[in-house]
């Protein structure tokens, strides 16, 4: 995401926009030239004309697709709230089927749904049982929820989500920025380094406060996804708790919720992939606006 670098020579202060660009195992920094001691509204002016240049966020969903969404939220908004607990239940389920799912969990949609809402356990690993839960219990903190992202949500979300989950050796990760290197599979790109997850956090959460009333909320919702799975921040979980950062987001701008099923994990991989890798957001968009379409499953 884009940030503003000063330079300083003698007395004058040079302004920069930069953005990392990724290309192969490698990352270089993309300068852009604001101007020379900018302060306040000329150096905003500056920032938001270099970032149209640099990342074209603003304009990745065209007019067509902008009315779509919203008719979708005006839709949304209209539905009865005779029936909420019962459209949760059924959202509930197939979100923690889903997400679960996409990360390996072998439980089926049936078994979730009456382990989350009758209490019957499968004969299925405890682990398993507890991400079914776990996901459960983040959704339901983030219905809840009423203020902004920060890192200590993000951290509380972790801690919810791979609760009693992972091996006794890294439960001194939960909760916080990983201390050790990941490797994501089946893609070439390397997530960062352990030392700088927290500024590349710290960057995105930036974008994010800078942006969220700039953007359009569906591009902010699909880009914080993008850039969160970049960084992997955290040893474990970082799929699941970054699907559920990116309906925070739907939901706190009115949106419905939305499911990426299991079935579309190899689209939504490829998705990923073109945005996190050659830049292009299109993928990523045009799977969640389909999802939308098709009513595959929304809340």
């Amino acid at each position: 995401m884009p940030y503003t670098e000063i330079k300083k020579q003698g007395e004058k202060k040079y302004y920069y926009r930069v953005k990392s660009v990724r290309e192969g195992h490698k990352i270089k920094k993309v300068r852009k030239y604001l101007g020379a001691d900018l302060s306040g509204r000329r150096l905003t002016e500056a920032e938001e004309h270099a970032d149209r240049e640099l990342i074209f966020l603003r304009n990745v969903l065209n007019d067509t697709e902008v009315a779509f969404l919203d008719e979708v939220r005006k839709n949304f908004s209209r539905q009865p709230k005779e029936n909420v607990e019962n459209r949760y239940e059924v959202f509930c389920a197939q979100f923690t089927y889903d997400s679960n799912a996409i990360e390996g969990n072998t439980l089926t949609l049936r078994e979730t749904a009456y382990l989350l809402f009758e209490s019957i356990v499968p004969a299925k690993s405890l682990r398993e049982i507890h991400e079914a839960l776990n996901h459960k219990n983040a959704l339901d903190f983030l219905l809840r929820y009423k203020e902004n992202i920060t890192k200590k949500l993000i951290c509380a979300l972790h801690a919810l989500v791979v609760k009693d989950t992972l091996k006794p050796s890294l439960t001194k990760e939960i909760g916080r920025y990983r201390s050790v290197q990941v490797y994501i599979r089946g893609v070439e790109i390397i997530p960062p380094k352990p030392k700088e997850v927290a500024q590349e956090m710290k960057l995105l959460l930036a974008w994010y406060s800078l942006n969220k009333k700039k953007v359009h909320p569906f591009v902010v919702a699909a880009y914080f996804h993008i850039v969160f799975e970049a960084i992997h921040p955290f040893v474990d979980g970082n799929g699941r708790v970054g699907r559920l950062l990116m309906n925070f987001i739907l939901h706190k701008n009115g949106f419905p919720m939305i499911n990426i099923p299991h079935a579309r994990r190899i689209e939504y991989y490829n998705a990923l992939h073109a945005a996190q890798s050659q830049q292009n957001f299109r993928p990523f968009v045009e799977l969640l606006l389909d999802i939308l379409n098709k009513k595959e499953m929304m809340f």
